[in-house]
């Protein structure tokens, strides 16, 4: 059997890392205690998370610019992203004194442009996605002679990528499996060959999200394969057709890949706040998310999760944290009707009171209440301490003899 051919080699790999040197300082890799207990594994963070652009993305962008010719650093460079391929290479653009055009979609986060913007790149909005933005860069690309950075599919874009493979072996020489996010595969694609050429013991996993798997498509067909556009937490991962380049090292090198739905994601985005005190985007949380919800085949393990980035929304952040308070009983909202005379909202707020239950809304609805003329229904937001305090409340305010209406 011949050994297949890749873009990228080890030795790209290594001379990546010596190119990109104390630029990108290595990242932690964190042991996790209570991540460890929770999964059955020995689980150790590589926080990607911490870069200075907040992803790993930064690593490809800076040794494929590094690699410019002094002929294409004057004509300048060209990228088509929504979010942490768009950091990347601005803030190394700069740098390096190179000018940099970032074609985004019309709709992506303002927080997102004005960062690029303030690292000196000229930021063009175009199209609904990112697959109209691509386009749009293409275009300007031959207009203007610039050189275009892909995403993922460019061999220097896989082998600074792969630089964080040689840092798990550093940091963790006994190290029996590695769990990676995947969307067009440049990660993936750059640990595999790095991990495999020195320790092809060594398992490797992708994860993806279910919404839009196409690199698990694309294997389960052995080609690849184009899957309509959706909207997913795991927004960094959200690739409609895999890298031609990044398929083939992916096929031959990583053991597995998984999916994760949109909830898992979300509880993992959580867990990793409340037990790691880390921040991640829906997809750094991927590996979590399948580790934790038991999509991998292995236990007993020592397990490398690559929390890929750190770059979410705020608003997005606040919602997740919502909601997995809602998941966990901690708060809750209800209706409870009263009687529309005074002192009767006192003592319903004192009896919460006794019950250790912390009002954080309170809201008064008569004019379209459902109860008669003589009531009115209030509803309540509380901070409440799991399931059995919420089925305690609604018992003891039904035992007063209050209606209470719960949310489905």
């Amino acid at each position: 059997m011949t050994t297949p051919t890749f873009a990228v080699t080890l030795d790209d790999i290594r001379a990546a890392r010596e190119r990109i040197g104390s630029a990108i300082p290595r990242t932690p890799l964190a042991a996790s205690e209570n991540l460890s207990k929770i999964c059955g594994n020995r689980v150790y963070c590589k926080l990607e998370n911490l870069t200075v652009t907040g992803s790993f993305k930064e690593r490809g962008a800076l040794n494929k610019l590094l690699q410019l010719s002094g002929e294409e650093r004057a004509a300048g460079v060209i990228a088509a992203s929504a979010g942490n391929h768009a950091q990347g290479v601005s803030y190394h653009a700069q740098r390096l004194g190179i000018a940099a055009t970032i074609v985004m979609p019309a709709r992506a986060p303002l927080i997102k442009v004005t960062r690029v913007k303030s690292q000196g790149a000229e930021v063009v909005l175009h199209g609904a996605n990112y697959d109209e933005a691509y386009e749009k860069a293409l275009e300007i690309q031959k207009e203007r002679k610039l050189t275009f950075v892909h995403p993922f599919n460019d061999p220097a874009i896989i082998a600074g990528q792969g630089t964080v493979g040689l840092e798990i072996l550093e940091q963790l020489p006994e190290v029996d499996v590695i769990v990676v996010p995947i969307g067009g595969g440049g990660l993936a694609s750059g640990i595999a060959i790095a991990v495999k050429s020195l320790r092809p013991d060594v398992l490797i996993y992708g994860v993806q999200a279910k919404r839009i798997a196409s690199m698990d498509a694309s294997l389960a067909k052995g080609e690849l394969l184009t899957l309509p556009g959706a909207r997913t937490l795991a927004e960094g991962i959200a690739v409609r057709t895999p890298g031609t380049l990044t398929f083939p090292i992916v096929n031959e090198h990583v053991d597995g890949v998984v999916t994760v739905d949109e909830e898992e994601i979300a509880s993992s985005v959580l867990l990793l706040i409340e037990k790691e005190k880390t921040v991640v985007e829906g997809a750094g949380a991927t590996p979590l998310a399948a580790l934790v919800n038991d999509r991998l085949p292995f236990s007993g393990k020592r397990v490398v999760l690559v929390l890929s980035g750190g770059n979410i929304d705020v608003n997005v952040l606040a919602r997740i944290i919502e909601r997995g308070l809602v998941k966990d009983g901690r708060m809750v909202r209800f209706t409870v009707r009263i009687q529309d005379v005074p002192g009767t909202l006192a003592t319903l707020t004192g009896l919460l009171a006794e019950l250790q239950a912390n009002i954080l809304e309170i809201y008064h609805n008569r004019a379209f209440s459902k109860a008669d003329l003589a009531e009115t229904e209030v509803e309540l937001t509380l901070e409440t301490k799991g399931n059995d305090h919420i089925e305690q409340i609604v018992a003891r305010l039904r035992k007063k003899g209050y209606t209470v209406i719960q949310e489905a």
